[in-house]
């Protein structure tokens, strides 16, 4: 008997166990996945938890549900991956492995910046990339009087990379439904030259954050957070003062990774970004936000993922080459508050455009493009994630990579 073993049961760790357990003979493989974690979350929903919008039961489940029979599923911490020896350290016991999928995700690092875990940490300063940080900042917002609201991206790259902007065009939002818009300056502050990783797709969004009168500020590199003068100071001295600042720290691959030797700077596993497979080690691979590859870290992305290295899996075990096939597809919706949402499509090369989804010019959801319906959408991918996408259901009509039908390359980057 050989066996394959998945470190994390997460989004991704979870979709894999899902499409192997019917692939692989059930007489020549056993699945084994491991994760210390007992609940699930859904992680898209803690953007929504600090505006009163979720509750806390709908983005948490018990993680053992959505592991099929027939899968061992594994309670323990993972200590060590030993890849010469094809060997797996628990807290009490060794795993051997034949394949071995690394699933471990990333997590956030506020530690990486000075001053960031300081005397205002959880009392003005918040993140809502874990949810404790989102439940918190939810408590924070009730009784918050308005003030200086900066919302800041230390760097990248990030778990879904459209969620800081998301926070700010909905804080608009919420303010506006409290009646203290006018008693709140929201800025937003980022790394990058432009609002997004994408230039096309920056430049579409820019004109909203003008009509919603969000600052921006770019190139900002934060060197500390000045907790006397509350604010935060990037490289060349720059300040920017808050009263409540949203941050989302730098992200970084499980600690599991470091201790095993296995990633980069910032523990990413060096990953082919069209297989999957481990640089180093044939029979590793990688999906999700323990890769390094450059697609957004972002759940669509490891669910396309998933149905490319299952393949490959299956094609690695009867010794054949593996398909380079993933192209970094992303679909994301981004929420631009008042029950109206953007959707982007976009892949490795082909930058978000306009047009339709999924069918030409039918539709019905519009791309880069405000909709109430692209809302509806992304509020009807909870229920998606829960029923379909973790238990490796295809998406009808959502094919793993990217389509060109119904886009209209009409938009030019700024030069």
């Amino acid at each position: 008997m050989k066996n394959l073993i998945i470190l994390g049961a997460g989004t991704s760790g979870t979709m894999m166990a899902n499409h192997l357990v019917s692939k692989l003979p059930k007489k020549e493989w056993q699945i084994s996945i491991v994760d210390q974690y007992k609940t699930h979350y859904y992680q898209p929903g803690f953007l929504f938890l600090p505006f009163d919008i979720y509750t806390e039961e709908q983005v948490k489940k018990v993680g053992k549900k959505f592991i099929p029979k027939g899968v061992n599923y594994i309670q323990k911490k993972i200590e060590k991956i030993l890849p010469e020896k094809n060997k797996v350290e628990l807290e009490d016991e060794t795993l051997d492995y034949d394949i071995l999928i690394v699933a471990t995700g990333s997590k956030i690092a506020p530690g990486e910046t000075d001053g960031l875990l300081g005397p205002l940490w959880k009392k003005d300063i918040f993140d809502f990339y874990t949810y404790e940080g989102a439940l918190a900042l939810r408590n924070k917002l009730r009784d918050w009087e308005g003030g200086k609201l900066v919302v800041h991206i230390t760097e990248m790259p990030i778990k879904c990379p459209v969620a800081p902007l998301e926070f700010a065009f909905l804080a608009d939002s919420y303010f506006k439904k409290k009646g203290m818009r006018d008693k709140v300056d929201i800025t937003y502050v980022t790394p990058l030259d432009g609002a997004f990783t994408k230039p096309t797709c920056t430049k579409a969004l820019n004109y909203l954050l003008q009509e919603k009168q969000i600052k921006i500020e770019t190139d900002f590199a934060i060197m500390e957070v000045d907790n006397d003068k509350k604010a935060i100071v990037d490289y060349v001295d720059k300040e920017i003062p808050f009263d409540l600042l949203v941050t989302i720290p730098t992200n970084m691959g499980d600690e599991v990774i470091e201790r095993s030797g296995l990633g980069d700077d910032l523990n990413f596993i060096p990953t082919h970004k069209h297989t999957l497979q481990s640089r180093e080690h044939e029979n590793i691979f990688v999906i999700g936000d323990a890769t390094n590859v450059p697609a957004s870290k972002a759940g669509s992305v490891a669910h396309f993922q998933a149905e490319t290295l299952t393949d490959n899996i299956i094609l690695y075990t009867k010794g054949y080459s593996l398909k380079e096939e993933f192209d970094g597809h992303a679909n994301c919706f981004i929420e631009t508050g008042e029950n109206k949402a953007l959707l982007i499509d976009f892949n490795y090369d082909q930058e978000p455009v306009h047009g339709t989804f999924p069918f030409a010019k039918i539709g019905p959801l519009k791309l880069l493009k405000e909709s109430v319906f692209n809302h509806w959408g992304k509020l009807a991918f909870r229920w998606i994630y829960w029923n379909m996408l973790l238990k490796g259901i295809p998406i009808p009509f959502v094919g793993r990579n990217m389509s060109f039908k119904g886009k209209i390359f009409d938009i030019k980057a700024n030069k």
